[in-house]
């Protein structure tokens, strides 16, 4: 599956190069390259999503190609965080975890997780209904 994936995406980055060369005729440069890694568009497949645990959403990929990198999805799913928390730890995990710069996707990243992955409005878990209570001997 991660050959299929890699296959995938050296594909698009070609398409990407041929397609600047010979529609806007600028030359691929490093200059051309960083602009290609700044955004990810390979939109992964509905399979992998799945497979995931990840909500399929608009950022989804992004956050896949990313994240699960250094963990698995569901130590981002644990998490519940606005915007802001979400922009904190992805700061605090570039300052401590080696995490790389997002680029461009950092805002896909996040508000994909900001909204997905929101703090619940409530505060606490609803209250167990039990039929019948029984007292310990």
């Amino acid at each position: 599956m991660k050959k299929k994936q890699f296959l995938i995406g050296f594909l698009a980055v070609i398409a990407l190069t041929v397609t600047l060369y010979f529609v806007l005729k600028k030359p691929v440069t490093e200059e051309v390259y960083q602009e290609l890694n700044d955004v990810t568009f390979i939109e992964l497949d509905e399979e992998t999503i799945l497979k995931s645990g990840f909500i399929n959403d608009i950022g989804v990929s992004q956050v896949i190609q990313n994240c699960t990198q250094c963990h698995s999805s569901k130590l981002v799913t644990q998490n519940r965080l606005n915007k802001t928390g979400w922009e904190a730890s992805i700061k605090w995990m570039q300052e401590t975890q080696n995490l790389w710069d997002l680029g461009k996707n950092e805002e896909r990243i996040v508000n994909y997780l900001a909204k997905n992955y929101a703090p619940e409005t409530e505060g606490r878990r609803t209250n167990i209904e039990v039929a019948e209570w029984y007292e310990l001997e």
